[in-house]
């Protein structure tokens, strides 16, 4: 066997996700490996929104490049900014367990959002965070805020902005807490949808990779159920990282609960929709029919307008 080499991107959390890999495949399987560091496109633009610079395989365009032309072996990624339809050559080998979802507020001056004054500046990369936001308290100001978690902090620190949001397994995994941050609070999934396979880690290869069988078993059955659900209500929505869409799934006792939540940038609009059934049902169809119902096409269309005005 090749000594496999594990495609990255280069921020301090995307180093320790690849690690934690690269550690998982020596440990459990005696697999020696090395990482390639990969700047991505969204990791090139950092002055411009998310959705005003492509929508879609920001974070993953040159990774998977590599694998399919086999610079690379495997490809890690957050979950979430994984396109859910792949090129035909490449598979998503594994889920790993989902670290918590929720998001995060962050501030050094500022308890939690209700706190904050009126009109404050409030950082997010997502426009998911800043609909779900701006429907609570549509006098906030959300500013796109990029670059890597030590970026966001630092902007934070030097009172750019009052508060920002973040997901709270990036901070676990840095080991970020009160002692570094004043006030962090985590947002419960009910005040604030998470995004799609948000926590997660997903293991992409072609389907051809010498340590496919070895990948799998890095898979985590329940993580992999829920995130299933939630990227295949994002396929038959056709949506994406360039529209305001959060989408969180539960599976226990063989049931899964799945909950969305579609709207307007500022949010003026939204639709907020959940459903439940078994793991074997077509929960996601059915959620789509609901929001369709409700007219989630239109404030789609509306939304991207919005952005590409």
């Amino acid at each position: 066997m090749d000594k496999i080499i594990i495609g990255t991107r280069g921020s301090v959390l995307a180093l320790w996700q690849a690690n934690f890999i690269k550690s998982e495949l020596q440990n459990r399987f005696n697999i020696d490996s090395k990482l390639k560091i990969i700047k991505t496109t969204g990791d090139k633009i950092l002055d411009a929104p998310l959705a005003k610079i492509g929508g879609k395989g920001l974070f993953t365009k040159e990774l998977e490049e590599m694998l399919l032309n086999g610079s690379i072996t495997i490809a890690v990624h957050s979950l979430k900014d994984v396109p859910v339809v792949l090129h035909d050559d490449l598979i998503l080998a594994a889920i790993t367990k989902r670290e918590d979802v929720r998001d995060c507020f962050i501030s050094y001056k500022f308890s939690d959002i209700s706190d904050l004054p009126l009109n404050a500046k409030l950082g997010t990369t997502s426009l998911r965070r800043s609909m779900q936001l701006k429907h609570i308290r549509n006098d906030l100001d959300t500013i796109s805020l990029r670059g890597n978690v030590q970026t966001r902090l630092q902007r934070l620190q030097n009172n750019e902005f009052d508060a920002i949001i973040l997901a709270k397994a990036g901070l676990n995994r840095l080991n970020l807490d009160s002692k570094d941050i004043k006030f962090i609070k985590p947002l419960d999934t009910s005040f604030m949808i998470p995004a799609m396979g948000q926590g997660a880690l997903g293991i992409e290869c072609r389907k051809d990779c010498e340590i496919l069988n070895y990948l799998k078993e890095l898979n985590d059955d329940i993580s992999s159920i829920e995130c299933g659900f939630e990227r295949e209500f994002i396929r038959l929505l056709n949506g994406g990282c360039q529209v305001p869409i959060g989408v969180y799934a539960q599976y226990k006792d063989s049931m899964v609960d799945i909950e969305t939540i579609i709207g307007l940038p500022d949010g003026s609009d939204i639709i907020r929709e959940k459903i439940s059934g078994s793991k074997d049902s077509t929960l996601a169809n059915e959620l789509l029919k609901k929001v369709e119902a409700k007219g989630a096409r239109d404030v789609l269309k509306r939304a991207l307008e919005s952005i590409n005005f």
